[in-house]
């Protein structure tokens, strides 16, 4: 058996509907986790959004927390799939933006900005290819 072999092997079980529903779960996880802590700490979520400079911070506690769950749902819910991450892939690039600015930085903090940015960049590109699936399956039906 040949590289490509086991390589066409291992594709075809990740196409089962239970592993590619574990894989939407941990690309969401960061997300579910984030909005259920959000959720049972209201005063912490205002406080993040505080620290952000976001106003008002209640507000934006309220749809951050609504968007990560919401947008979670619909991926792994396969409802609207591709809006789910869709969503979630914009939050993630304004979210790393503002508190990623690794270039505003020097030394070690500028190190560790440079690869949460970076990090959070390939989530969202995680996110795009997704939605991008997603309506690729819905056109071919």
């Amino acid at each position: 058996m040949n590289l490509t072999t086991i390589a066409a092997r291992c594709a075809q079980r990740l196409h089962a509907p239970a592993v590619r529903w574990l894989l939407l779960l941990a690309i969401c996880a960061a997300y579910i986790q984030g909005g259920l802590v959000k959720a049972l700490n209201v005063e912490g979520a205002v406080a993040e959004m505080t620290h952000f400079g976001l106003q008002p911070a209640a507000l934006f506690a309220v749809l951050v927390t609504l968007l990560e769950l919401a947008a979670s749902a619909l991926i792994l819910s396969g409802f609207y799939r591709w809006l789910g991450a869709l969503a979630l892939a914009g939050f993630t690039l304004m979210a790393t933006l503002m508190a990623n600015p690794f270039w505003q930085f020097d030394g070690a903090e500028r190190g560790q900005m440079m690869n949460g940015f970076f990090e959070h960049l390939g989530l969202a590109g995680a996110l795009l290819l997704v939605a991008f699936n997603d309506l690729k399956e819905r056109a071919d039906g």
